[in-house]
Formats: structure tokens, sequence, C-alpha cells
């Protein structure tokens, strides 16, 4: 199976395979990876649907959180420590998180 990356699918959120695109899965990545920390609160981590928190984060734009979450910031580390996630993975927990925390 040839794997293949689209520039704008990628910044989507899209893996496209053998010319078929999938979403990925946002909730699954959260759930797996981001939860333990963004799930409770530690190392101040902003809580998964905490408006407080996450809207000075939300205004500074998707650009700047998904370069946050791939690249690591303050004690969160880049793709949350899971360096298996593609980028792709990455900028869809990202968006679930934020449409959760509107």
């Amino acid at each position: 199976m040839k794997l293949s990356f689209v520039g704008t699918a990628v910044a989507a959120g899209l893996l496209v395979i053998a010319g078929q695109s999938f979403a990925a899965d946002g909730k699954a990545v959260y759930d797996a990876t981001c939860a333990a920390c963004h799930g409770t609160g530690a190392a101040g981590a902003p809580k998964l649907g905490d408006k407080a928190a996450w809207g000075p984060r939300i205004a500074q734009g998707n650009a700047a959180l998904n370069a946050a979450a791939l690249k690591g910031k303050g004690v969160m580390p880049a793709k949350g420590g899971n360096s298996g996630l593609s980028d792709a993975d990455v900028t869809a927990a990202v968006a679930y998180m934020v449409g959760a925390s509107k």
C-alpha cells in the first residue's frame, strides 16, 4: 500500500492512502495520548472543555496551537510524547480539543 501526504490534506488532518482520504480521528488520538494531561490538568495543561483556559490559546489561532502540539511547548513534549503520531493525527487531536473547548 502506497502512502502519500498531500499538503492541504495534511493541514486539514487527512491522510491519503492509495488515492483515498481518511480523516484522522482526533478523539481517538486525544483519548490515547492527550487525555493523560489534558483530561486531568496535569502539569498545568488546559483541561478539555475548560473555556477559560482554552480561550486565550484558541485566540492565538490554529497554526500556533498546531505548532505547539507538534513541536512541544513548556513541559508538553512534541506530539504529546508519542513520536509515532503523524502530523495529521496531532492536528486532528488539536482540532478535537479546540472544538470541545470553545
